[in-house]
């Protein structure tokens, strides 16, 4: 994991535990004179370091953070290059829409009529699917490598799609997840300011991101990377890899209602959250918590809520980490799951941060203040993205 919580898993685990915003002002917003010049960014990056120069300096910044993401879980789960079949090696990773630092750049050169000064690597640095080529090259992944993108709910989508390679054999293993970057250009800010989206508490950067709560306003931007080893049972008892969970179930659908909002009452998520318990063969009433997209909008937390109610009798404790780290888009999804399943493994919910009253249309058990202990035995992650597209993960503890 690689995000405003920290560079590396333990550590992005300890910050969301602890429950405290990172959204700060950001300097290179400011100077830009963006409506909104706070974010939440990941802290004390330093992509030449962590990748070496002669790697890093081709690249954009959503890459390097999936590469250090894709290097972390390689060796956390004792994984080697060397010792594995790469033909049966995947790479499936969401990007929304890269991180701009190139394009930027390189618009503003065609703007000029500066055609011989745009950098010959532009588009290789620039195009989504780069992220998911440079950790295929850079692991010796040789089978599938694939970048999804289904807006906000871009990593979620790439971890199920992940779960199908296995599921049909073509693979053994598959780094899956998602990376992106919206903060490295004024585009962004600027766009979801227009939109209504962000929030506007300037005056308090790190209380602006408030999911669920009544004076939410709208979302932070955030950046980040997740990537997570999926491996057949087969193969993992195989070599007798340590597992973290299961993941059991997973669907994504359409909403079929606008094309940036919700449906009001959350159908088209709600109908996703019943197919993907119904795939992983299991209750409403076997999921202990669900890791909610949670974005902080006032429409988007309202629809979300209503779904849970349609697919649950009585929902389970609901957290947003998007409190803490902000929202990274394409990546938001796959840092999510990655969050459920470390919420497994520790039988502890991370709070959510900010929450101070709900909202009275919005009837929700949301973790708050500090992490929840609790006996759980499959989680959901559930994300939701423009274009009316909706996607859930279900894990199960192993």
């Amino acid at each position: 994991m690689v995000t405003p919580a920290g560079v590396g898993t333990e550590s992005t685990w300890a910050t969301l535990c602890a429950g405290h915003s990172t959204a700060s002002v950001d300097p290179a917003m400011a100077q830009a004179e963006v409506p909104v010049s706070f974010s939440c960014r990941v802290p004390d990056f330093d992509p030449d370091q962590l990748l070496g120069r002669r790697t890093a300096w081709r690249m954009d910044r959503f890459t390097h953070m999936a590469m250090v993401a894709a290097r972390e879980a390689v060796r956390n789960a004792a994984l080697e290059k060397a010792s594995w079949d790469g033909t049966r090696v995947a790479v499936v990773l969401g990007v929304g829409a890269s991180s701009n630092d190139t394009g930027m750049q390189t618009f503003r050169k065609l703007h000029e009529r500066r055609y011989l000064s745009v950098s010959p690597t532009a588009i290789a640095r620039y195009s989504p699917n780069m992220a998911a080529g440079e950790v295929s090259l850079d692991l010796g992944a040789l089978g599938p490598s694939l970048a999804v993108s289904t807006a906000c709910a871009s990593g979620t989508t790439a971890i199920g799609v992940a779960r199908d390679l296995i599921r049909s054999g073509t693979c053994d293993i598959v780094l899956a997840g998602g990376s992106e970057s919206p903060c490295t250009s004024p585009f962004a800010a600027a766009a979801f300011h227009r939109m209504g989206a962000l929030s506007t508490r300037h005056h308090d950067p790190a209380g602006a991101s408030r999911p669920f709560d009544a004076d939410r306003d709208g979302f932070v931007l955030g950046e980040g990377a997740a990537v997570l080893v999926l491996e057949s049972a087969r193969h993992a008892r195989t070599r007798q890899a340590t597992v973290r969970a299961y993941l059991s179930g997973y669907a994504t659908n359409a909403e079929g209602h606008h094309p940036t909002m919700p449906h009001p009452n959350g159908d088209g998520l709600a109908r996703c959250l019943t197919a993907a318990l119904a795939d992983a063969d299991l209750a409403p009433s076997d999921i202990g918590h669900v890791n909610t997209h949670g974005t902080a909008t006032r429409l988007n937390d309202q629809a979300e809520a209503r779904a849970l109610h349609q697919a649950f009798p009585q929902p389970p404790a609901v957290t947003s980490v998007k409190s803490i780290i902000g929202h990274s888009l394409g990546a938001a999804g796959a840092i999510e799951a990655a969050a459920s399943v470390l919420t497994l493994q520790h039988q502890l919910i991370p709070p959510t941060a900010n929450h101070e009253t709900l909202d009275p249309d919005i009837d929700l058990d949301v973790v708050t203040k500090s992490p929840r202990p609790t006996r759980l035995g499959a989680v959901a992650s559930a994300s939701a993205g423009f274009g009316g597209q909706n996607a859930v993960l279900v894990f199960v503890q192993a």
